[in-house]
């Protein structure tokens, strides 16, 4: 997995418990935690990151990846605005994902594997997503979604259709876009 996660999982973390805190994550996970946002390390990093944050904040593992995808969607768009600054709306930014965003990812980073995702039919204010990685960490996708929503001022919802950690070869998600209250 690309530094680049882990990154954004630190700041997080950070600059919603403290530094202390993501050391404290660090040290219960048995991990290295300097990460660099070009280098590549294990998967399993991740994994023992969430669940030592899970076990420390008394929360399912998959509560707080959805979490953390939110707040490291919106650390991407700090980060990268000029991904997010095409777009006016969360689903038309989704839409990008795989021609654009990983796309962008693949040609500097030819080791990286990204998710993959395709879109079924809906109307302007829905969307079915499919969703498919290795990496199983459809919590980290449903939490970007809605961190994607945020971003643009909407409110989105996120329904699990289907998915990989009940036998399924991908994810599915019904997605709703609605402007914020």
């Amino acid at each position: 997995m690309k530094g680049i996660i882990f990154n954004l999982v630190e700041d997080a973390v950070v600059s919603g418990h403290g530094e202390d805190t993501w050391d404290d994550l660090v040290d219960a996970a048995g991990v290295e935690g300097s990460y660099t946002a070009l280098g590549n390390y294990p998967d399993e990093d991740l994994t023992k990151l969430v669940g030592a944050g899970a076990a420390a904040l008394d929360t399912p593992p998959e509560d707080l990846t959805r979490g953390l995808g939110r707040e490291a969607l919106l650390g991407l768009a700090r980060r990268y605005p000029h991904f997010f600054t095409p777009h006016t709306d969360a689903r038309s930014f989704v839409l990008t994902l795989n021609d654009v965003i990983h796309a962008e990812v693949r040609k500097l980073h030819a080791d990286s594997n990204p998710p993959e995702f395709w879109f079924g039919d809906a109307d302007a204010k829905q969307l079915q997503i499919h969703y498919r990685s290795q990496r199983r960490l459809c919590s980290l996708a449903e939490g970007m979604l809605v961190g994607a929503g945020e971003y643009y001022g909407e409110k989105v919802t996120v329904r699990h259709e289907g998915c990989m950690h009940e036998g399924r070869d991908h994810c599915t998600f019904a997605v709703d876009f609605q402007p914020a209250a």
